[in-house]
């Protein structure tokens, strides 16, 4: 499956492999517009809406699916080998990418995800949306309002209120069914066939306040990337690309320059 594609910096410059940005649960490829236009200075980009996401096709999921979904579509761009920035899902995405592909990845960088199973997933707020009832017609205050009763927290309605489709015909842009369906795959850490092994550079980013990555995950980073450095992003929680967007371009540049 081809996948949407937002790209900057289209003229690649020499010794300089394309960076590639792949969201979280929920999220879009413009979601990662600060972060791209940071790295679009000295950088080919792209930023990918992952399947049943933004203006992506839609289909059941799991890790290998989306992977042959990237790869497909990073080869469509002439686009790799890449650089892979990936937060959250999309993180755990680019783990998988770079374990079953690594000639096709010059540098792994995730944001606040562990390759394991973390059981901090969202499969409530997931069947939660299914139930909401739209409406004939919705302005985004509505929508807003709409949104609040099962999701009362600002910022995730926030990141919610970008997936639901306005007017007259009013729904879920996102491909919702999809992604419920597919929840225990999302959430879980496929299996890694032995001697599998990323030795690229890699850089880990977590979030001082998030429960994502945590001391026992630090031995299987160890084993399948065994190039990895840890960083903690301090008062930022998951999202921590949005709670400290300033250490996090600084961090994320640094490793990105050094490649």
């Amino acid at each position: 499956m081809q996948l949407n594609v937002i790209e900057r910096l289209s003229a690649q410059p020499a010794g300089h492999p394309p960076v590639v940005f792949l969201h979280g649960l929920f999220g879009r490829a413009r979601n990662m517009g600060f972060l791209q236009r940071q790295v679009a200075h000295t950088h080919r980009t792209l930023a990918l809406d992952l399947r049943n996401h933004g203006d992506s096709p839609h289909g059941p999921m799991d890790y290998p699916a989306m992977v042959e979904d990237v790869v497909e579509t990073l080869r469509a761009h002439d686009a790799l080998p890449a650089i892979l920035v990936g937060h959250s899902m999309g993180g755990k995405l680019a783990m998988i990418m770079a374990l079953q592909h690594p000639e096709l990845v010059s540098g792994l960088l995730v944001g606040d995800m562990a390759p394991a199973r973390t059981g901090f997933g969202q499969a409530k707020l997931a069947e939660a949306m299914l139930h909401i009832h739209f409406p004939d017609h919705l302005d985004r205050q509505g929508a807003d309002q709409l949104l609040a009763k099962e999701i009362p927290n600002r910022s995730v309605r926030d990141l919610m209120l970008q997936n639901v489709r306005l007017g007259t015909e009013p729904g879920w842009q996102i491909g919702l069914r999809d992604i419920t369906n597919s929840m225990p795959n999302i959430e879980n850490w496929p299996y890694v066939p032995e001697g599998y092994v990323y030795d690229g550079p890699t850089l880990f980013l977590r979030g001082e306040h998030s429960p994502y990555i945590a001391k026992d995950h630090e031995p299987v980073m160890r084993r399948l990337f065994p190039r990895y450095t840890l960083e903690t992003i301090p008062d930022a929680g998951h999202w921590l690309h949005a709670d400290n967007p300033k250490l996090f371009s600084e961090k994320m540049l640094d490793f990105i320059n050094s490649i």
